[in-house]
Protein backbone atom coordinates (compact mmCIF):
# COMPACT_ATOMS: atom_id res chain seq x y z
CA UNK A 1 0.00 0.00 0.00
CA UNK A 2 1.29 3.60 -0.93
CA UNK A 3 1.92 5.66 2.00
CA UNK A 4 2.45 9.29 2.04
CA UNK A 5 4.13 10.95 4.63
CA UNK A 6 4.81 14.80 6.09
CA UNK A 7 3.20 16.19 2.87
CA UNK A 8 2.45 20.25 2.73
CA UNK A 9 -1.19 20.62 2.08
CA UNK A 10 -4.41 22.87 2.30
CA UNK A 11 -7.58 21.40 2.59
CA UNK A 12 -9.92 22.62 -0.34
CA UNK A 13 -13.38 21.46 1.11
CA UNK A 14 -15.02 18.97 3.70
CA UNK A 15 -18.06 17.66 4.26
CA UNK A 16 -19.74 14.57 6.10
CA UNK A 17 -19.57 11.08 5.08
CA UNK A 18 -21.45 8.60 6.92
CA UNK A 19 -21.59 8.83 11.01
CA UNK A 20 -18.34 9.96 12.24
CA UNK A 21 -15.88 10.70 8.92
CA UNK A 22 -15.16 13.84 6.50
CA UNK A 23 -14.56 13.23 2.59
CA UNK A 24 -11.29 15.96 1.30
CA UNK A 25 -9.92 17.64 -1.56
CA UNK A 26 -6.72 18.52 -0.32
CA UNK A 27 -4.24 20.37 -2.57
CA UNK A 28 -0.80 18.85 -1.89
CA UNK A 29 2.59 20.10 -2.80
CA UNK A 30 4.09 17.09 -4.56
CA UNK A 31 0.80 15.20 -5.54
CA UNK A 32 -1.56 17.88 -6.89
CA UNK A 33 -5.22 17.66 -5.49
CA UNK A 34 -5.85 14.33 -3.73
CA UNK A 35 -9.38 13.28 -2.06
CA UNK A 36 -9.24 11.54 1.16
CA UNK A 37 -11.35 9.83 4.01
CA UNK A 38 -10.73 10.86 7.22
CA UNK A 39 -12.17 8.16 9.19
CA UNK A 40 -13.57 8.84 12.58
CA UNK A 41 -12.99 12.32 12.85
CA UNK A 42 -16.53 13.40 13.56
CA UNK A 43 -16.63 11.11 16.72
CA UNK A 44 -16.14 11.56 20.50
CA UNK A 45 -12.95 10.32 21.10
CA UNK A 46 -11.69 11.26 18.04
CA UNK A 47 -7.90 11.66 18.16
CA UNK A 48 -7.46 14.28 15.14
CA UNK A 49 -8.99 17.35 15.62
CA UNK A 50 -11.55 18.22 12.92
CA UNK A 51 -11.17 22.30 13.13
CA UNK A 52 -8.09 21.28 11.62
CA UNK A 53 -9.55 19.71 8.47
CA UNK A 54 -11.03 23.06 6.89
CA UNK A 55 -9.62 25.45 4.46
CA UNK A 56 -7.21 28.17 4.91
CA UNK A 57 -4.75 26.21 7.24
CA UNK A 58 -1.44 25.06 6.11
CA UNK A 59 -1.04 21.28 7.14
CA UNK A 60 1.33 18.42 6.92
CA UNK A 61 -0.83 15.52 6.23
CA UNK A 62 0.59 11.65 5.83
CA UNK A 63 -2.36 9.19 4.01
CA UNK A 64 -1.78 6.11 2.59
CA UNK A 65 -4.45 3.79 -0.36
CA UNK A 66 -4.10 4.21 -3.94
CA UNK A 67 -6.99 5.64 -6.36
CA UNK A 68 -9.27 7.91 -6.33
CA UNK A 69 -9.90 8.36 -2.28
CA UNK A 70 -7.31 7.73 0.32
CA UNK A 71 -6.87 7.34 3.87
CA UNK A 72 -5.90 10.70 5.75
CA UNK A 73 -3.35 8.90 8.73
CA UNK A 74 -2.59 12.23 10.12
CA UNK A 75 -2.70 16.25 10.17
CA UNK A 76 -0.47 18.67 12.01
CA UNK A 77 -1.11 22.42 11.70
CA UNK A 78 1.73 23.35 10.16
CA UNK A 79 1.55 27.67 10.34
CA UNK A 80 -1.43 29.84 11.85
CA UNK A 81 -4.95 29.25 10.18
CA UNK A 82 -5.41 32.17 7.33
CA UNK A 83 -7.47 34.75 9.00
CA UNK A 84 -9.87 35.68 6.14
CA UNK A 85 -13.26 37.66 6.72
CA UNK A 86 -15.85 39.10 4.11
CA UNK A 87 -14.59 39.34 0.26
CA UNK A 88 -11.25 38.44 1.26
CA UNK A 89 -13.14 34.61 2.63
CA UNK A 90 -15.56 34.93 -0.17
CA UNK A 91 -12.39 35.27 -2.92
CA UNK A 92 -10.82 32.08 -1.18
CA UNK A 93 -13.94 30.29 -1.13
CA UNK A 94 -13.75 31.07 -5.26
CA UNK A 95 -9.98 30.00 -5.97
CA UNK A 96 -10.63 26.53 -3.68
CA UNK A 97 -13.91 25.94 -6.12
CA UNK A 98 -11.79 26.90 -9.51
CA UNK A 99 -9.06 24.53 -7.79
CA UNK A 100 -11.13 21.79 -7.41
CA UNK A 101 -12.71 22.01 -10.83
CA UNK A 102 -10.03 22.75 -13.20
CA UNK A 103 -6.83 20.43 -11.28
CA UNK A 104 -7.88 16.92 -11.94
CA UNK A 105 -6.97 14.19 -9.05
CA UNK A 106 -3.38 13.37 -9.07
CA UNK A 107 -1.88 15.46 -11.38
CA UNK A 108 1.02 16.80 -9.59
CA UNK A 109 1.53 20.67 -10.18
CA UNK A 110 4.02 21.98 -7.53
CA UNK A 111 3.55 25.83 -8.97
CA UNK A 112 -0.58 25.70 -8.20
CA UNK A 113 0.71 24.86 -5.00
CA UNK A 114 2.99 28.09 -3.95
CA UNK A 115 0.64 30.30 -6.03
CA UNK A 116 -2.32 28.94 -3.80
CA UNK A 117 -0.18 30.04 -0.65
CA UNK A 118 0.38 33.01 -2.65
CA UNK A 119 -3.05 34.29 -3.02
CA UNK A 120 -3.92 33.60 0.30
CA UNK A 121 -0.99 35.75 1.90
CA UNK A 122 -2.20 38.40 -0.37
CA UNK A 123 -5.80 38.43 0.40
CA UNK A 124 -4.71 38.12 4.19
CA UNK A 125 -2.49 40.92 3.78
CA UNK A 126 -5.17 43.37 2.30
CA UNK A 127 -4.05 44.05 -1.72
CA UNK A 128 -6.03 43.88 -4.15
CA UNK A 129 -8.98 41.37 -4.31
CA UNK A 130 -9.90 41.41 -7.46
CA UNK A 131 -6.28 41.76 -9.03
CA UNK A 132 -4.91 38.96 -6.70
CA UNK A 133 -7.79 36.74 -8.47
CA UNK A 134 -7.19 37.63 -12.00
CA UNK A 135 -2.84 36.53 -11.31
CA UNK A 136 -4.12 33.37 -9.92
CA UNK A 137 -6.04 32.79 -12.82
CA UNK A 138 -3.88 33.79 -15.23
CA UNK A 139 -1.39 31.54 -14.16
CA UNK A 140 -3.39 28.50 -12.95
CA UNK A 141 -4.45 28.37 -16.83
CA UNK A 142 -1.11 28.49 -17.91
CA UNK A 143 0.40 25.81 -15.61
CA UNK A 144 -2.54 23.44 -17.05
CA UNK A 145 -1.27 24.52 -20.38
CA UNK A 146 -4.21 27.04 -21.38
CA UNK A 147 -1.95 30.49 -20.94
CA UNK A 148 -3.42 33.43 -22.52
CA UNK A 149 -1.19 35.25 -25.64
CA UNK A 150 -1.07 39.00 -23.74
CA UNK A 151 1.62 40.66 -26.07
CA UNK A 152 0.93 40.71 -29.86
CA UNK A 153 -1.72 40.44 -32.28
CA UNK A 154 -2.22 37.12 -33.77
CA UNK A 155 -3.17 38.07 -37.35
CA UNK A 156 -0.14 40.15 -37.51
CA UNK A 157 2.09 38.87 -35.27
CA UNK A 158 2.84 42.77 -33.65
CA UNK A 159 2.95 43.99 -30.23
CA UNK A 160 -0.52 44.77 -28.59
CA UNK A 161 -0.99 48.57 -28.76
CA UNK A 162 -2.58 49.76 -25.53
CA UNK A 163 -5.00 52.12 -26.69
CA UNK A 164 -6.49 49.99 -29.83
CA UNK A 165 -9.35 47.57 -29.05
CA UNK A 166 -8.83 43.81 -29.53
CA UNK A 167 -11.30 40.44 -29.14
CA UNK A 168 -9.74 37.47 -27.61
CA UNK A 169 -9.86 34.57 -29.72
CA UNK A 170 -10.22 31.25 -27.57
CA UNK A 171 -7.75 29.18 -29.69
CA UNK A 172 -5.53 32.10 -30.88
CA UNK A 173 -5.17 35.19 -28.71
CA UNK A 174 -5.43 38.84 -29.11
CA UNK A 175 -7.06 39.69 -32.88
CA UNK A 176 -8.39 43.73 -34.19
CA UNK A 177 -11.76 44.08 -32.71
CA UNK A 178 -13.93 45.72 -35.56
CA UNK A 179 -17.53 45.13 -34.41
CA UNK A 180 -19.76 43.57 -32.04
CA UNK A 181 -19.90 40.17 -33.68
CA UNK A 182 -16.35 40.00 -32.46
CA UNK A 183 -17.43 39.56 -28.90
CA UNK A 184 -15.81 41.24 -26.03
CA UNK A 185 -13.48 43.87 -26.39
CA UNK A 186 -11.03 44.61 -24.77
CA UNK A 187 -7.75 47.77 -24.46
CA UNK A 188 -4.90 46.39 -25.75
CA UNK A 189 -3.15 48.40 -22.26
CA UNK A 190 -5.87 45.82 -20.18
CA UNK A 191 -3.90 42.57 -21.67
CA UNK A 192 -0.53 43.96 -21.89
CA UNK A 193 -0.93 44.59 -18.06
CA UNK A 194 -1.90 41.17 -17.75
CA UNK A 195 0.77 39.91 -19.04
CA UNK A 196 3.18 41.97 -17.55
CA UNK A 197 1.57 41.55 -14.12
CA UNK A 198 0.82 45.23 -13.29
CA UNK A 199 -2.25 46.40 -12.01
CA UNK A 200 -4.26 47.60 -14.59
CA UNK A 201 -7.10 50.37 -13.87
CA UNK A 202 -10.26 49.60 -12.25
CA UNK A 203 -11.71 49.35 -15.79
CA UNK A 204 -9.49 47.39 -17.69
CA UNK A 205 -10.25 44.73 -14.38
CA UNK A 206 -13.32 44.26 -15.14
CA UNK A 207 -12.70 43.79 -18.46
CA UNK A 208 -10.51 40.98 -17.65
CA UNK A 209 -12.77 39.16 -15.18
CA UNK A 210 -15.12 38.93 -17.95
CA UNK A 211 -12.19 37.34 -20.29
CA UNK A 212 -10.73 35.28 -17.69
CA UNK A 213 -14.41 33.97 -16.64
CA UNK A 214 -15.39 33.21 -20.18
CA UNK A 215 -11.62 31.57 -20.37
CA UNK A 216 -12.36 29.05 -17.29
CA UNK A 217 -16.16 28.80 -18.17
CA UNK A 218 -14.51 27.06 -21.77
CA UNK A 219 -12.49 24.55 -19.33
CA UNK A 220 -15.70 23.71 -17.59
CA UNK A 221 -17.53 22.72 -20.72
CA UNK A 222 -19.42 25.91 -20.52
CA UNK A 223 -20.81 25.63 -17.03
CA UNK A 224 -20.09 27.98 -14.22
CA UNK A 225 -18.76 28.24 -10.91
CA UNK A 226 -20.80 28.76 -7.83
CA UNK A 227 -18.97 31.21 -6.33
CA UNK A 228 -19.34 33.66 -9.33
CA UNK A 229 -23.58 33.97 -8.78
CA UNK A 230 -22.17 34.99 -4.55
CA UNK A 231 -20.35 37.53 -6.50
CA UNK A 232 -22.71 39.11 -8.37
CA UNK A 233 -25.03 38.42 -5.57
CA UNK A 234 -23.01 40.45 -3.29
CA UNK A 235 -21.87 43.65 -2.09
CA UNK A 236 -18.94 44.95 -4.56
CA UNK A 237 -15.46 45.39 -2.91
CA UNK A 238 -15.07 48.97 -2.84
CA UNK A 239 -16.87 51.54 -5.54
CA UNK A 240 -13.71 51.89 -7.12
CA UNK A 241 -12.86 48.22 -7.96
CA UNK A 242 -15.06 45.66 -9.33
CA UNK A 243 -16.57 42.60 -7.41
CA UNK A 244 -14.52 40.10 -8.24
Amino acid sequence: MLRIEQQPAFVLHARAWRETSLLLEVLTRDHGRVGMVARGVRGARSRQPRALLQPLTPLSVTWSGRGELVTLGSAEASGPAIALHGEALLCALYVNEVVIRLLPRHDPHSAVFADYAVVLARLESGESAAWTLRRFERDLLAHLGYGLVLDADTETGEPLHPQRDYAYLFEAGPAPWRSAQDGMKFRGAALLALGEDRQPTAEDLVALRRLLRALIARHLDGGELRAWSLFRDGPALSRAEPSP
